[in-house]
């Protein structure tokens, strides 16, 4: 399945905003967040996509939303290898 520009573009959204809310105490101090839930959030645009590029795609997330300097270029390195090609016109 061929997945849409704005479907990765909806991922990226929702991985910087869980990534601008995270911060390492928030699972001490909230005893009911849990990082997989905000995975699971950002790949809702992703539904679809093959295991093998979904998992990869899940991992990297993760990374990203805890800690977004470190992971930020593998991210947008995935997400421009499985994006479509924009075409112009």
């Amino acid at each position: 399945m061929t997945m849409s520009q704005d479907q990765f573009d909806d991922l990226l959204n929702r991985t910087a905003l869980a990534a601008l809310f995270y911060y390492p105490e928030i699972v001490v101090e909230d005893g009911d967040y849990n990082l997989k839930n905000d995975i699971d959030y950002c790949m809702e645009p992703m539904a679809g996509l093959p295991d093998e590029d979904a998992d990869r795609l899940r991992n990297v997330v993760g990374c990203v939303i805890v800690n977004p300097s470190a992971h930020r270029s593998e991210l947008l390195d995935i997400v421009i290898g499985l994006a479509p090609e924009r075409t112009d016109g």
